[in-house]
């Protein structure tokens, strides 16, 4: 299958990843740097004329997993379902060229960190700066040598995954293995501006473990930090896109951060939580409500229009919470900014 031909109805399909073909199991994620750098990565090509992503998937198919892409937006769309290691990425395309789409992937959290390669026929100073500009990595020149090609895209990958891991030690709780409050912090911010400056919706659950004192009391630390390390998990778990959050609060907290959802949609997810959080079955003879680990959550919802602070947002959250547990606990309350 590896080097069979691309038609126009398999890059209308947006999607070839080699995994899926073989079966394989080439997504595995492994956290040491030495493991890191034996992942089989994920490669997105965008280019709209078929010979080109031919060309450049007959290049990386046996080392990568390729998607592809024939315009800007179907690459945008593609980033946010495949989360691609790294792009190669043509500039001239019909609609949105390739500095739109670059700048786009930039300012948006969940793809700011993918590096960028431009895959083009322009060679002259201004467009490289440009390219640059906007957040470009590399430049590489039409018609591809695939040698150079290869070097390079192995450089910068191997560049990505000592920067991963480093973020993750700077980001990453290490009991839970869910990002950190630092992170939380600073996602909360960026993405508050963002949803100020597009006028959308953005989310935020907060949720503690109920008589969490108690478990530890009954159980033994060690015990707790196991009941958290599941919860986590499971919280994790119930999290469908690459651009949804997961961070460790503090102490037995939890928090998720959901851009472009309503408070419908959190409430969706609360309830995929809720449903994780018992299919755990974690025995809590403490619990004066079930003798299970439960959950109390408290949301709340920025709407499109609204254009005050993000800490706004986590203060009604935290009172959501609040009267949550006021209601009795292992119940969601909800509001609205």
């Amino acid at each position: 299958m590896t080097d069979s031909p691309i038609n126009n109805s398999d890059i209308n399909n947006s999607v070839i990843n080699k995994s899926d073909i073989n079966n394989s199991n080439g997504n595995t994620l492994a956290t040491p740097l030495e493991n890191l750098l034996t992942k089989r990565y994920k490669l997105l090509v965008v280019d709209d004329q078929p010979i080109n992503i031919q060309a450049l998937y007959q290049t990386f198919s046996t080392d990568y997993d390729v998607c592809m892409a024939t315009h800007g937006e179907q690459a945008l769309k593609v980033c946010a379902e495949q989360q691609p290691d790294l792009i190669l990425l043509d500039i001239e395309m019909p609609g949105m060229n390739g500095f739109e789409v670059c700048h786009r992937l930039k300012a948006n959290p969940a793809t700011k960190n993918v590096p960028v390669i431009f895959v083009t026929a322009r060679v002259d100073e201004a467009s490289e700066t440009h390219g640059l500009a906007v957040g470009a990595v590399d430049f590489i020149y039409k018609p591809i040598n695939p040698n150079i090609v290869r070097a390079r895209v192995k450089t910068h990958i191997t560049l990505k995954a000592q920067a991963d891991l480093l973020r993750d030690w700077v980001y990453i709780d290490g009991l839970t293995n869910v990002n950190n409050r630092r992170y939380f912090d600073e996602r909360l911010s960026s993405e508050w501006s963002r949803a100020v400056r597009n006028s959308t919706e953005l989310s935020l659950i907060l949720m503690d473990v109920d008589f969490f004192k108690r478990y530890n009391d009954l159980y033994g630390h060690q015990a707790g930090d196991d009941c958290l390390r599941k919860v986590a998990d499971a919280i994790k778990k119930a999290m469908k896109r690459p651009s949804d959050l997961v961070a460790r609060y503090g102490g037995e907290e939890f928090a998720c951060l959901l851009p472009d959802t309503n408070e419908q949609g959190a409430l969706c997810v609360t309830e995929a939580i809720t449903q994780a959080i018992i299919a755990l079955n974690i025995t809590h003879a403490g619990s004066t409500i079930v003798p299970m680990v439960t959950l109390s959550i408290g949301v709340c919802v920025k709407p499109p229009g609204f254009q005050g602070g993000s800490e706004l947002l986590l203060r009604m959250a935290d009172i959501q919470l609040y009267n949550a547990k006021e209601q009795g606990r292992n119940c969601v309350c909800s509001g609205s900014l």
